[in-house]
């Protein structure tokens, strides 16, 4: 018996104009007088930034600015100058807690001290009940938050609360941390980010009277800034240890990552954020490199105005009163998306393994290098630098890898001269361990897994072995129809693609454009790629939408050709910025990077975003 769904379909809503996409974008403010790490209160229309530091010897400043909009100007002085205060408030009622004094305050020169400010003046006010520094805190001159920090020599989990006169201790967060941002209200607010003292994303909500952890920053990262309400907020920037740019918006349940960040990579400054996410000054702050203390600028992020409507990802809609069918998504936007230069890798390699869920959040590990043979380097993408971090116990290539940068597997793979190793790592942010070995050889396969617990292996040294990972041991499944080595893959441990292959014995060999898709339970030949090739690189987060770049049409030669997988078939793409084989691949359609590989001239360090925005398309109906 039909369903009145499939009897009269689904119903589309007519809309007289389009929504628009939510892309928050940051523009240039008036500079700051001087240059600091301060703390700040009010808006981007009304801004106040006080305190600092300016750079060595120990530069605590009393400075305080204002900021009318367009630009700063010099008002009244605190009455003792320090920097890593939490400051709240409004521009003309502001109040700036804790952080390091300037000498003679005995060592290590923390302090509880509390100024407030009445627009004019700042007042020596009730002190802290302990001292602090770099904490977060949220509110007004009468009702506010100041929240963790370093306090005793320690990362602290303290909060107290403040009531326009005194400071009380009042529910800790659920984890101790210093350098995060905070946003809301005392009845309902949010801290983000931070260090505890590694580097995490952890978010905790308030409501009035105790806080819950919720979901994690895509990016994690300390000294990041913050501001808005407990449902619209935005993390701008921060240190990953690297300053970044990125932008991260809040919408009460989920981060998602903004197209456009930061135009400068900073971290540490002022945040200007009351009360909506839409309304953010970030000022001062520290820049790249080690002692980039004072940068002036200041950037003032702007959205859509509040009354839009606002496109999410899968919207479809009649466009026109009714004249056109449209569709906004990631998957209609990827053919005419192109690969961009990305900062070059430490190591150079080929046949590495790799992590990551889009193009400034990626691991490689492992593979062959220069003088090699083979290396254990681990290396971290934040977006802007790679990062070395504790090596592989095992130094091998062509392994295959899976999972996020702070949680991820490798596994198999070769070491010279002759070695095939069943050896699995897993890798939790800081260090890799050994886990249970996988049942086959597998080198040159392909993997599909997105996270640390749930992947595919398949294929490899001519092989049509196929497993699966559950976290803990690998299950042999339903083999590949066609063995193969050197396979192009993307996709997770129930939704995968294994595209073309090395098959020793064909004519010529390499030369092989097979396809074949899992549903979970087995394998089914689909339709070919565009061009016959091997050891290519794949990326994508599911078998319905896939990207395959680069590869080698007969062991020797290189291409740059790239093609997009549809669920359907393969559509050709703009080609790699450099022809190469063998490179280290990530898996998301939409965000990607593709490093390393082999070209003519050798192994190589050189990488390449790919990146894919939200587009919206008019829909051709038959």
């Amino acid at each position: 018996m039909a369903t009145y769904k499939e009897i009269k379909g689904v119903t589309i809503q007519t809309l007289d104009s389009d929504p628009v996409e939510d892309k928050g974008t940051f523009s240039t403010g008036g500079d700051l007088n001087s240059g600091r790490s301060l703390a700040a209160a009010g808006d981007k229309t009304a801004g106040l930034g006080f305190g600092g530091y300016d750079g060595p010897p120990n530069a605590r400043i009393d400075l305080t600015e204002k900021y009318d909009g367009t630009s700063w100007s010099e008002v009244n002085e605190l009455n003792a100058g320090r920097y890593g205060m939490v400051g709240f408030g409004t521009q003309t009622a502001a109040i700036g807690a804790g952080g390091y004094a300037s000498p003679p305050t005995p060592t290590p020169h923390r302090t509880q001290d509390v100024e407030s400010w009445n627009g004019t003046n700042w007042t020596e006010v009730a002190e802290l009940n302990s001292d602090m520094r770099s904490g977060t805190g949220f509110g007004t001159a009468t009702a506010g938050y100041v929240i963790g920090g370093v306090r005793g020599g320690s990362v602290s989990d303290a909060v107290e609360s403040w009531n326009g006169s005194s400071w009380t201790e009042t529910t800790e967060i659920n984890t101790a941390r210093a350098g995060a941002a905070g946003a809301g209200i005392t009845t309902a607010g949010l801290i983000f980010g931070g260090s505890t003292p590694t580097i995490t994303g952890i978010t905790e909500s308030w409501n009035g009277s105790a806080w819950t952890e919720t979901s994690d920053m895509p990016t994690a990262a300390d000294s990041v800034f913050g501001g808005g309400t407990s449902t619209l907020a935005a993390a701008a920037g921060g240190s990953v240890p690297s300053k970044i740019t990125t932008l991260q918006l809040w919408d009460g349940s989920n981060w998602t990552t903004n197209p456009t960040g930061l135009a400068g990579q900073r971290s540490s400054g002022g945040t200007n954020a009351s009360p909506t996410q839409g309304n953010l000054l970030v000022t001062g702050g520290t820049g790249p490199g080690p002692t980039n203390y004072n940068p002036t600028a200041t950037e003032e992020l702007s959205f859509p105005e509040p009354t839009a409507a606002i496109l999410t990802e899968g919207d479809m809609f009649l466009s026109g009163a009714g004249t056109k069918l449209k569709v906004f998504g990631k998957a209609a936007g990827i053919p005419s998306a192109t690969f961009s230069s990305a900062a070059s890798m430490s190591t150079n390699r080929n046949f590495g393994g790799s992590a990551g869920l889009s193009a400034d959040d990626n691991m490689r590990f492992g593979g062959f290098n220069t003088p090699g043979p083979t290396t254990d380097n681990t290396e971290i993408y934040n977006g802007t630098s790679w990062t070395e971090v504790n090596e592989l116990n095992t130094s091998r290539a062509i392994g295959a890898g899976w999972g996020t940068t702070t949680a991820s597997v490798g596994a198999g793979g070769f070491i010279p001269p002759s070695t095939n190793p069943l050896a699995v790592e897993s890798w939790n942010g800081t260090s890799w361990s050994e886990v249970n070995e996988i049942n086959n050889t597998h080198y040159t396969a392909g993997r599909g897994g997105v996270t640390q617990t749930a992947a595919i292996i398949f294929g490899g040294s001519n092989t049509t072995n196929t497993e699966l990972w559950d976290g803990t041991s690998f299950t042999e499944v339903n083999n590949l129809n066609t063995a193969g080595g050197y396979i192009s893959s993307f996709g997770t441990s129930t939704s995968a693609i294994a595209g073309n292959r090395y098959r020793p014995g064909t004519s010529p060999a390499y030369n092989t454009n097979e396809v074949e898709s899992w549903d979970g339970t087995s394998w089914t030949e689909v339709n070919e790629m565009n061009t016959a090739r091997a050891e290519m690189q794949g990326f994508g987060a599911s078998g319905d939408s896939g990207v395959i770049a680069g590869g080698s049409p007969n062991g020797s030669a290189v291409v740059a050709n790239a093609e997009f997988w549809n669920g359907t078939s393969f559509t050709e793409l703009a080609d790699l910025s450099t022809a190469r084989a063998n490179c280290d691949q990530s898996p998301s359609a939409a965000s990607g990077m593709v490093a390393g590989g082999n070209t003519p001239g050798g192994k190589q360090v050189v990488a390449e975003e790919w990146n894919a925005d939200n587009t919206l398309s008019t829909v051709t109906v038959s």
